[in-house]
């Protein structure tokens, strides 16, 4: 898990889009109510964007240098496989 300390330094935004009251969305919720506090107290001055609305898939889209943009959509994945596409996209920007 050394990697979410590191997310300030691999990315400039991260953004999680999802419905609040959609199944789809279920595990994209369950990780945000589990892990935003540890993802902001290890990178206090990235920006994270959590934004709801009705009937939208769910998505994680990371941005980088220069205004790069990655995303993932995340419905039908759980909570475990949200983390390591998190970490995939952290890795993404490590690289850049």
């Amino acid at each position: 898990m050394a990697w979410r300390a590191n997310l300030s330094r691999n990315l400039k935004e991260l953004r999680i889009l999802f419905s609040p009251s959609s199944p789809q969305s279920a595990a994209t919720r369950a990780f945000i109510e589990k892990n935003y506090r540890d993802l902001k107290t290890h990178n206090p001055k990235l920006p994270i964007l959590i934004r709801e609305a009705s009937s939208i898939e769910p998505q994680l889209w990371a941005r980088y240098d220069l205004g790069v943009e990655r995303g993932i959509r995340l419905e039908g994945l759980t909570e475990e496989q949200i983390s390591k596409a998190l970490e995939d996209l952290a890795k993404v920007g490590a690289s850049r």
